[in-house]
């Protein structure tokens, strides 16, 4: 298990950083993850890798709209070698297709 440590606020109730913030940074980490491992299966060398998610969030109890993430890929592979790799992640990267299917979550008691 991994653990991440996040700041409360600085007035206290609650953490520094919001839902909605984690949810992105899960989207985008999500996906540079899956660009290393599918390089690595299609014998591409990445050489650096930038995401960057984010979605509108428009009131208490609202889910997210517009949900959108770009990534930069620095490699010596051909362009559109590239482009098929961006293109094959993103239909295997697993928080992605978490939030497309729009699975049910259910609060345990």
């Amino acid at each position: 298990m991994h653990q991440l440590n996040i700041a409360p606020k600085p007035a206290g109730g609650g953490s520094a950083t919001n839902g909605g913030e984690l949810l992105m940074l899960a989207l985008a980490t999500c996906y540079c993850n899956d660009l290393y491992r599918e390089a690595a299966r299609l014998g591409l060398q990445l050489d650096a890798v930038q995401v960057q998610a984010s979605a509108q969030f428009t009131g208490v109890g609202l889910a997210a709209s517009d949900v959108r993430y770009r990534a930069t890929v620095t490699s010596s592979a051909s362009p559109q070698a590239i482009a098929q790799l961006l293109s094959e992640t993103d239909s295997v990267a697993e928080v992605h297709n978490t939030l497309r299917k729009g699975v049910p979550v259910q609060r345990v008691l």
